[in-house]
């Protein structure tokens, strides 16, 4: 997960750094037209479905702690109080990451709505 959440804020950072670009370009009236860039072979992946995806992942880790809690809480053997706050600290983590990627993308948005033509 540390891997891919590196990654992802990577990819992030490289698409604020293009749109900063933009404006300045276009700020300075130096816009020449931006051709699209050409469809990767049958590896492109949808945005949404990325995101879709990783709320998932954070819904999940996050029903899978609590269900161990409640298991820990109810005395269900097997059920370990070391796995149980670990699982919980996974969780709590998964979600602050998520709230940090949702802040730069609407720090994003934001940033797009203020460029002037």
């Amino acid at each position: 997960m540390a891997i891919s959440s590196v990654s992802s804020n990577a990819s992030i950072e490289s698409v604020l750094a293009q749109m900063r670009q933009v404006r300045q370009l276009a700020k300075a009236g130096d816009v020449a037209p931006v051709a699209a860039p050409a469809p990767e072979s049958s590896t492109s992946v949808s945005f949404s479905d990325t995101l879709k995806q990783s709320l998932a992942r954070i819904s999940e880790a996050q029903n899978k702690a609590y269900g161990q809690a409640e298991a820990f809480e109810l005395g269900k053997p097997g059920v370990a109080l070391n796995d149980v706050m670990v699982d919980l600290q996974k969780a709590s983590i998964n979600f602050q990451m998520g709230v940090q990627v949702r802040n730069k993308m609407v720090a994003a948005y934001q940033e797009v709505m203020n460029m002037t033509p």
